[in-house]
């Protein structure tokens, strides 16, 4: 579950991924828009890799 962890820091560090302005979504060029995806996909993965976790190791 600890892998899931990486996947924001490989989606948002390897810039040429995504560094184009199309396709546009309400207006905001691709760069943002994905920038501001992972915000919401981020806490979903925290939260999952929280919730696996052991009682004990949780708190």
């Amino acid at each position: 579950m600890w892998i899931l962890l990486l996947l924001p820091f490989i989606g948002l560090l390897w810039v040429p991924f995504y560094n184009f302005l199309e396709p546009a979504l309400f207006g905001f060029p691709f760069f943002y828009w994905y920038q501001l995806a992972w915000v919401p996909i981020s806490s979903l993965l925290i939260w999952l890799v929280y919730r696996r976790l052991p009682p004990d190791e949780a708190a």
